[in-house]
């Protein structure tokens, strides 16, 4: 068996790029990662303190945090989560290989939706498993259905699904998410749901799989709605029949997550008032470009249910959406994220925006995009 070639994520070197033009005294927008530009909540940062000054810590996983994370599922979702169930890791990107690693071996086939975040795929070529792309368009509002699911053949073994998504940010709907769950039990296919951006909606909130299906995995995060992508600190929620292989592969692969994260988070749960301000900001800022998209030429989008993404069809500007995330930051001084990195067939045609920025910073990057996409909506229509 050889090494698995994996693709690059092409947004990392944008980024690279752009603090490069910022290092030579050029003004930069981060517009590119879905990362909150906000810190983490001031409480939780006091309490991060204290624990800094009083505790020399060490190899840890929080019983309380735990607790507080299955009272999180009761009062959210109305299901009954055990805090055994529960396994705290350095970050989604952990939890994702654990829940990978205790369900499924190299050969087996994991479907997911085309497009969907870049290191689903790349993750599951790196162990040695196959991804099994769907192809979601327009037409389904870019997510995945149960008849697409149904007529999948042969089944595959599991099935990656993400609502809020990235980078669409479309929800996936009770009844679908439903239906999903149906199709998935009567073809015997496991369910791994990343859950990420929970807490994010600008509508109805989103489901978890956990209401549907107490076979799933679930994946998630302090990074998005806790505000706190730094502190690198997730979870993986196991069925119990995949507690034990959960937890051995987590002891021997990644010991415990960071002690001063799961302390800072507990305190971070209590601070319901200051993260729903920050939705309000994201809600506003997803306003000003729904306002500004229209004008730049760019009419067709994935719906922005949730998280704080707009992907946009560039494809009447361009077939390389890479070289165009490129020019339009060397020119404006604005980075984003090019489509291929979410989908390798038609990402060449789309761009992703993430306006977890300050309102201020969304403002700016309008002023600078709205001259430089309207000139190139004029260069394409000029014969």
């Amino acid at each position: 068996m050889t090494v698995p070639e994996i693709d690059p994520f092409h947004t990392v070197t944008l980024s690279t790029l752009a603090h490069r033009l910022a290092a030579d005294g050029r003004s930069i927008i981060h517009m590119e990662f879905g990362q909150p530009s906000t810190s983490a909540p001031k409480a939780a940062v006091a309490r991060a303190h204290h624990v800094l000054d009083t505790d020399p810590m060490g190899y840890w996983e929080s019983d309380p945090l735990k607790e507080r994370i299955a009272r999180h599922y009761a009062d959210s979702y109305g299901v009954t989560v055990k805090p055994e169930q529960i396994t705290l890791t350095a970050g989604a990107s952990v939890a994702l290989v654990l829940a990978l690693t205790s369900c499924f071996v190299p050969g087996m086939r994991v479907a997911l939706a085309r497009p969907g975040y870049v290191a689903y795929r790349n993750t599951l070529r790196a162990l040695h498993m196959e991804a099994v792309e769907i192809p979601c368009g327009e037409a389904v509002r870019f997510q995945l259905t149960a008849e697409a699911i149904a007529a999948l053949s042969p089944a595959p073994d599991g099935l990656i699904i993400a609502s809020p998504a990235n980078p669409t940010g479309t929800i996936l709907s009770s009844e679908e998410l439903s239906a999903i769950v149906e199709v998935c039990r009567a073809r015997g296919i496991r369910i791994i749901s990343d859950e990420i951006y929970h807490g994010l909606s600008f509508g109805e909130p989103a489901h978890s799989v956990l209401e549907y299906d107490d076979t799933a995995l679930v994946v998630n995060s302090f990074s998005k709605y806790f505000s706190m992508a730094p502190w690198r600190l997730g979870w993986l929620v196991a069925p119990e029949d995949r507690i034990d292989a959960v937890k051995a592969r987590m002891g021997n692969m990644f010991l415990t997550p960071s002690s001063l994260s799961q302390h800072a988070a507990l305190v971070a749960f209590d601070c319901r008032d200051e993260l729903d301000g920050h939705l309000e900001t994201y809600r506003h800022n997803r306003d000003l470009l729904l306002e500004a998209l229209p004008v730049w030429g760019l009419r067709h989008i994935a719906p922005p249910d949730g998280a704080f993404y707009i992907y946009a069809d560039i494809g009447h500007l361009t077939d390389d959406s890479l070289a165009f995330c490129t020019r339009l930051l060397e020119d404006t001084g604005v980075a984003t994220a090019p489509g291929i990195d979410f989908d390798p067939v038609d990402g060449k045609h789309f761009i992703r925006f993430s306006f977890a920025v300050s309102t201020d910073r969304i403002r700016e990057a309008i002023r600078r995009m709205t001259p430089w996409f309207i000139e190139r909506t004029a260069e394409a229509k000029t014969p």
